[in-house]
């Protein structure tokens, strides 16, 4: 496949599974897992935003001021992924994270040379947040856009195995 034409597929498919943070969280705001997601989505921004933008000391400075709230925002994504994949939640969660990151990315390039400008304020806006609680209310003002609607109100708390197929089931809801 040409350079092109591969980005132009990635392009697509990626662009088929985006869908804005708050569109995925409505009716969910209060949840324990959507805060984790938001959390994790802006992360993400920033990370991607750093690396784009040169600007990997403003993100290790986020990351320092931020750690213990971090820390447990991914261990709720943890408990997440575990209640919805059982043990296939560490492939799920790691296709989450690579998904994000990539539809992310897709959004700097499709902004250009503008995009740096836009996103570096974003170090000094997270920079004036006091506490995790700030950074959790700032993730979920934000339209962070993520790669799939998760139900996040409430993940199943069992996964059923199907026992024709021997697959995994679990609920999730998506948007395509």
């Amino acid at each position: 496949m040409r350079p092109f034409a591969r980005l132009t597929a990635c392009t697509l498919l990626a662009s088929t599974f985006a869908v804005s943070g708050a569109a995925y969280a409505a009716g969910c705001s209060e949840s324990p897992a959507h805060e984790a997601f938001n959390v994790q989505g802006l992360k993400s921004e920033l990370m991607v935003t750093a690396l784009s933008c040169s600007a990997q000391d403003r993100y290790n400075s986020f990351v320092a001021k931020f750690r213990p709230k971090l820390a447990a925002e991914e261990e709720r994504l943890n408990t997440y992924f575990k209640s919805a994949y059982g043990r296939n939640a560490m492939k799920a969660h790691d296709d989450y994270i690579t998904q994000l990151a990539n539809v992310q990315s897709e959004g700097g390039l499709k902004a250009g040379t503008i995009f740096c400008q836009q996103r570096v304020a974003m170090f000094d806006e997270v920079d004036a947040l006091d506490d995790g609680a700030d950074l959790a209310h700032y993730a979920d003002a934000k339209d962070i856009i993520q790669p799939a609607s998760f139900e996040t109100c409430s993940a199943p708390a069992a996964v059923a195995h199907s026992r024709s197929t021997g697959k995994t089931r679990a609920r999730r809801k998506t948007r395509a």
